[in-house]
Parts: structure tokens; C-alpha cells; sequence
């Protein structure tokens, strides 16, 4: 079984509310229409916020701000032969994002609009679900 390890990030600006992304249907078939936080896959060898803050640059050309908190640690085992590790994070951030070509559209939320979303990525769902936003 292949072992794989991915950061996630919550980001936050200045006013309080927090970015979702939707992925490229073309590049991403089995989350079409999902809203989901930034983030992927670390490089085996590398610190984790070096690559949480590389997935923050190449998918919004946003700078991580400060210290990011550790929220969350998840199994996913969607895909048979791979265990994925997905350590989610909460950070602050400041501007407007430009997406990559991975990513369609992006959308600033109060905490009281994610609760209520229904097109969520369900492994954000879970951490919402379990309040630790």
C-alpha cells in the first residue's frame, strides 16, 4: 500500500472569512462541483509548511501570514492501494487569490455560510462537522 501525506489550509483574511476553491472538473472528475480548501500532496523529505506554504503559491499566488494551527488529522482511503494522511490547518491570509489552471473558482465564506454549504469535499465536511473550525 502506497502511504501518501497531504497539507490543507483553511484560509482566512482580514475580514474574517474563509476561501473555498472549486476544482477543474477536467483535472479533478471525481470532485466535480465540490467547494474544497487548498492544499495537496507534500514532497517526501520536505517540512510540511514549506509545502503547505508551496500548495498556497501555486494554486492562489497568495503568501502564507504568521504561524498556521494544526486543526485536524484525517485518514482517506478512497482509492484502493493508497493511504492518504490529510493534516489540515487554519491560516491567515491577506489579498485576493488568482487560481491555477486546477481550479475554476474561488469564493470567500463567513463561518455561517460553510455550515450551511452543501457542495462541500467531504473530508472538509468532516472537520466542520466536528467544530474544529
Amino acid at each position: 500500500m502506497e502511504l501518501q501525506v497531504g497539507v490543507k489550509a483553511l484560509l482566512k483574511n482580514k475580514e474574517g472569512k474563509y476561501l473555498l476553491l472549486r476544482r477543474s472538473p477536467e483535472k479533478y472528475p471525481e470532485v466535480v462541483g465540490k467547494w474544497d480548501i487548498v492544499g495537496g500532496r507534500i514532497d517526501p523529505g520536505s517540512h510540511l509548511l514549506e509545502n503547505l506554504k508551496r500548495e498556497i503559491r501555486e494554486e492562489t499566488s497568495l503568501e502564507l501570514e504568521g504561524e498556521p494551527k494544526l486543526i485536524a488529522a484525517q485518514d482517506i482511503l478512497r482509492v484502493s492501494g493508497r493511504h492518504v494522511v490529510r493534516l489540515t490547518y487554519v491560516a491567515d491570509i491577506n489579498g485576493e487569490p488568482t487560481l491555477d489552471g486546477d481550479h475554476m473558482e474561488f469564493k470567500w465564506f463567513t463561518k455561517g455560510e460553510l455550515e450551511n454549504l452543501e457542495d462541500l469535499d467531504v473530508y472538509f465536511k468532516e472537520v466542520l462537522d466536528r467544530g474544529l473550525v
